[in-house]
Order: structure tokens, then sequence, then C-alpha cells
């Protein structure tokens, strides 16, 4: 059902539910809970102590771990009691492969259960504020992890049918079975279904949405993949240690190493770690327009939420499939300054409140505001954000170009500049920019005379020669001058990501002994800083043509190299300065999640030296606001 379609149906169904508006007269003092909107919510008049707990195993189509079995999928319910006596719930439905292991959410949570087997605590806070609402929650363990058949494949079509199944059979489409072995079906549910996660749990939201499924109405992705391949490459550099889709795999599951052995040689042999090539193995694992989903087949509407300083899960995971979504889709965003988070921990109330809203419309069909709100909301700095229609806000292209005298501006200059290609971070290479620096070139505007906001995707150009046949290629863009900034560097363990714990608990939603639905209390981490990165392009120089082969440059020979920089919407304020640096391998991509201790760069530099042409090197900005940079 197409989201134009479907806006009429919300406009003109009568739910299986009745939804009473508070101020109605009540039927009866002992009238049994009905689902209740108030100020266009729904309303905790369920008891969340009293609610249905039950599990059961949902058959899916794969055979994953090649034991001649269909995998079965595991999925943990919590319900209304209403709901078993005639009253129809829609479903808020969480697919995680971090069960097993490390566990879900900032407080690394994992589940907790009684004799029965059913599930007594639940990680995060889905169950505790929803199911008073009316709501039923259902937690999936992904295929290969925790109670799951099969084996965890790293993004690929296994993961993502797994979540589909049970979609399916919350919908009357597929079979489950309960404790006892016994064909089940969901008969206390409307069968309409959100998902939402972070992380590989949004990447399954968004996955799921892409075989185009009946019946998943909306997705909540939070700093979600869209495409397996960026989680460990950008344009043919390889960001993750060789074989970070085998240690992910193995990562996620406690099960022996032999049973999906043969699975994970698989992985090692197709994901092509040795070129940090685009292969088939990855074009599975693309969300966008690989062959198991694809944004264009999307039916379910998208609350989206993208950090642009998240070295896990780049901007482009977000902008490239938000631009390639049908244009009948409905949708929401909230782009931040923070790194790898849930909003839950950084602006819990607004959120809530926004979320509350979002699943009553989408799920309930309950009319309220939250469709007539700007789309999008920004964060352009600690404390501040901004709404608009849309993202990226509408901007006009502008072009500046690196000089001889080491300015950055409109007119273009002749003269070259040179350095060589080693891991540097992004700290040192962004440091003291009037100072030489043998790798990196640095290129400033003069102080600007008013703000100028960049939204969007900039553009950078070189015209280089190398003196061998590749180097890595990285670009930043940054701005000098003093100020107080979300600090998304910081790492420890009262902080990371941009946010810091503030002491004392929100408790959200409803309790129990087993699960208090608590959870500590977060802020902006700030700091006081010269200068800020604002967003980085890095590309193999070999992969100019294609990410899908390599083309080695001949030592020598002029070439124009022309690629995209992650995306960002950012400000620079009036009388900071921006700056364009040019430089090799961003050791701020190595991440080493091995565990093995080795501490080596995943990409330490070619040693190329990359002489740059400024006549034919620049980058484009997508400006809100312009510049009176000449």
């Amino acid at each position: 059902m197409s989201s134009t379609r479907r806006r009429g149906f919300l406009a003109t169904v009568t739910l299986a539910t009745t939804l009473v508006i508070a101020g109605a007269p009540a039927a009866s003092a002992a009238a049994k809970p009905e689902i209740k909107v108030s100020g266009g919510t729904t309303q905790p008049v369920f008891s969340y102590e009293d609610a249905i707990r039950e599990h059961v195993r949902v058959r899916s189509s794969v055979d994953s771990d090649g034991d001649g079995k269909k995998d079965l999928v595991r999925v943990d319910i919590i319900r209304p009691k209403e709901s078993g006596s005639g009253l129809k719930v829609p479903v808020i439905m969480q697919e995680s492969p971090y069960y097993d292991n490390p566990g879900v959410g900032f407080e690394i949570e994992k589940k907790k259960y009684d004799a029965d087997g059913n599930v007594t605590k639940f990680p995060m806070y889905y169950d505790n504020y929803f199911v008073p609402r009316g709501y039923a929650f259902v937690s999936v363990d992904m295929i290969g992890t925790r109670l799951s058949d099969g084996c965890p494949m790293s993004y690929g079509a296994s993961d993502v049918l797994g979540g589909k199944a049970v979609v399916d059979w919350l919908n009357g489409r597929a079979t489950a079975y309960d404790a006892k072995g016994d064909p089940v079906k969901a008969t206390w549910t409307t069968g309409r279904t959100g998902m939402i996660g972070h992380s590989y749990e949004g990447a399954l939201g968004v996955g799921v949405a892409g075989t185009g499924v009946e019946g998943l109405e909306t997705i909540v992705p939070l700093s979600a993949y869209t495409s397996g391949y960026e989680n460990g490459h950008v344009n043919g550099v390889l960001t993750w240690f060789s074989g970070g889709a085998r240690w992910q795999s193995e990562h996620v599951d406690k099960d022996p190493a032999e049973k999906c052995e043969a699975a994970r040689r698989k992985m090692d042999a197709e994901s092509g770690d040795e070129t940090g090539n685009y292969t088939p193995y990855w074009d599975e694992r693309n969300y966008r327009t690989g062959p198991i989903s694809k944004a264009r087949n999307v039916r379910a509407s998208v609350f989206a939420v993208m950090g642009t300083q998240d070295r896990n899960v780049v901007g482009s995971q977000f902008s490239e499939w938000w631009s390639a979504l049908p244009r009948d889709v409905r949708r929401k965003a909230w782009v931040t300054q923070y790194g790898h988070i849930d909003p839950f921990w950084a602006r819990r109330e607004v959120w809530l409140t926004t979320l509350n809203k979002w699943f009553d419309h989408e799920l309930m069909g309950v009319s309220n505001d939250i469709m007539r709100r700007p789309r999008v909301d920004v964060q352009l700095g600690p404390d501040r954000w901004i709404s608009q229609a849309d993202w990226p806000a509408p901007a006009r292209e502008t072009t500046l170009r690196p000089r001889r005298d080491g300015s950055l501006g409109r007119e273009s200059s002749t003269g070259t500049g040179a350095y060589v290609d080693l891991a540097k971070t992004e700290i040192a290479m962004a440091a003291d920019p009037a100072t030489a620096n043998p790798n990196r070139l640095a290129y400033l505007t003069p102080p600007l005379k008013k703000a100028m906001r960049v939204s969007g995707t900039p553009t950078v150009s070189l015209r280089l020669k190398l003196d061998k046949p590749t180097a890595n290629l990285g670009v930043l863009l940054v701005d000098y001058g003093q100020d107080t900034r979300i600090n998304h560097r910081e790492r420890g363990a009262t902080s990371g990501e941009g946010l810091k714990i503030i002491g004392g608990e929100d408790c959200v939603g409803q309790s129990t002994a087993d699960d208090d639905g608590c959870y500590f209390k977060a802020a902006d981490n700030t700091a006081v800083s010269g200068f800020h990165v604002v967003t980085r392009g890095v590309l193999d120089a070999q992969n100019h043509k294609s990410l899908s082969r390599q083309t080695p440059l001949t030592p020598g020979k002029p070439y124009q190299i022309t690629w995209k920089m992650l995306p960002q919407d950012y400000e620079f304020k009036a009388g900071h300065r921006l700056g364009l640096v040019l430089t090799g391998a961003n050791d701020d991509f190595n991440l080493d999640t091995s565990g093995n201790g080795s501490g080596t760069d995943v990409e330490p530099g070619t040693g190329a030296r990359v002489t740059v042409d400024l006549a034919g090197t620049s980058v484009s900005l997508p400006l809100v606001t312009g510049t009176s940079v000449k």
C-alpha cells in the first residue's frame, strides 16, 4: 500500500481498537481499559505489571547455517492483558543482534527470563513506555543470535529476511510455534507494525522496509547503516581491520564457533578486504539499491536520526538513502552534531513526546500535529536546534579554491603544493594551519563577515600527480575560531559521542521488580576549542573511476579526481575562518575493534608524494547562507 493510499486509509479507517478521547463519558466504572487519547497522544491506562508475556518462534524463509532446516526466529512479546480478550493492538518491534553480546543501549542491558522462558526484563524503555499506552512490544533475536537459529551474516540477506518473517507472522502470512511446538497465530494484533532501533538494529528496520513487506507501517532508524560496505569502507579505503565482517558475526554470536565457521569462511573469501573494492558480497548488503532491499521499495513511513560526527555510521548512510526514498513516503528526521547515539540519551523529553506522537499517528491512526510540524530538526550547536521543511535545506553551490599564498577564496590561483600520504589524525592535520607540515596542505578564508551555513554534501575536486600508482586522499573542512562546541571526541566511562552522564535517573513509563524502566541522565558534553573538523572525505585514488575495480594511476601523469565528502549541517560563525586541509590517510578512520591488541593502522598510508595543481583544485559547498569571501 503506497503512502498516498495510506493517508486516505488513516483518515477513514475504523480501527479495531477503540480510541477513547479524554473527557468522553465512560461506559461504566467497571469497564475494561480502552486505548485513551488526550492531547493527540495515547495515555498510559494499561497495567505493565499485569501484561501478557509470551514467546514464539517464527519460521523464516532462510537456512543461514546450512543445516537443512529453515531458521526459526525467537520472538519475545509483551502486550496489554486486555489484548487477550478482544482488544487488538499495534506492534512496536525491535530486532537486535545484541541481546547476547554486548547488550543493548548505553547501559548495556540484557534480557532476563522467568521459569517458563518468558522475558521479565526487556532492554530499553519501549516496553515500559508504550505497553501501558496500548501497544504490544515485540523483541526479536536476530537470526544467529541469542535464542534464534542460524548464523549472523553481518547485514546479509538472512539478517533482513528473519525480521521480515516476523512482520509476515504478525499479519497472518507466516507460521510460528509456541513453547510447546504448536502453531500459534497473532490474533491479538492489528498487524500494523513499527520497527525501531539503533545502529545495527536500525539497519535491520531499513533492510526489512526495503523489501516492501506489507504491515510494516513505519520505521525509526537511529544512526542506522543503509550500506554494509560503508560499515567498513569509504570510497575504496578500508576503515575496519581486515576480516571485520567475520569479527562482527562472531562478536554477536555466543554459539560454538564451528556452527557458523563455513558461513564465516565464505564472508572472508567474498568481502574483498584485500582491495577495499565494492563486490557482489557488499551488493547483497546494500539496502539502497541491492537485490534484497531497495530504498525505492520502501512503503513504510520513516523517522530517522543522523549524527553528523558519527565515525561508526557515517552521514552518507543516512543522506544517500534518504534522497533515494520514494517521494510519497512520509518522513521526519533529526540531524545532529553528535556521534553514534540514540536521541533518548540526548534530548529525552522532546524525543519521547515526538516518538509518542509519531507511533500514535502511524500505528494507531491518531489525529495529531506530528505531520503539520516542520519535517526536520537540525542541531547547530550545544542546546541550539532549528526546524526546517526538509533536509538538506535549500542551498546554493559555492565553489572555493586554494591559493598559492595559503588563502581560500572564489578566485583561482596558479601554483602547486605537495604532501606525503601517511596516516595522521585529524587533530594533527588541522592544528596550526600556518605552520608547514610535510603531510598536509592547509588553506583558509579570511575571517567571515557574516555567519555561513553548510547544509548537504560538499564535493572536492583535485588536479594531482602521484609518484606511485595510488595514494589515500584525505580532505578536511575545518572551522577555525574559538568557540564552545559539542565534544564528540572525548571517550570515557562518563562521556562519549558528544554526551556526558550528569547524575540521577529518569524513570520512563511503568515498572516491575525486574524491569524498573529507569535510565541515567545525560547532557551535551562540550569543550572550548580553537578549531573543529566539520566534515571530511577520503578516497583510494585507484578507485577514482569505480568502487568495484581498481585503476592504478600512472606516476607523473596529471589526473582530475572528484568525489563527495561526508554530509554535514553546520554554521560557521561570523569572525571564524573556513579551512580546507588536503592530506593523506585519515587515521581517525582506522578503527581497530578486533580486540587483538595489535594497534596497527588499517590504512597506514602509501608514502606517495601527492602534488596538487591549485588551478584545478576546489571544494564546492552547499550554502544556505552566503559568504562574502572573494
